[in-house]
């Protein structure tokens, strides 16, 4: 019972968010785009690198 309350509450979490990000969001230049872009694929590496790292010690 406890999993389907959590999973609930993240569903419903996730569902205002994007509501809310559509109406009051506002689009990212290009410029925007491309700096965030960098740093995602920056951070997704070093998060696989660490996790590799964690599951070989």
């Amino acid at each position: 019972m406890t999993l389907i309350i959590i999973l609930a509450c993240v569903f419903l979490a996730v569902f205002l968010m994007v509501t809310l990000g559509e109406r009051f969001g506002k689009p990212m230049t290009d410029e925007q785009q491309g700096k965030y872009s960098k740093v995602i694929r920056i951070l997704v590496f070093v998060a696989i690198v660490g996790a590799i790292i964690k599951t070989m010690l």
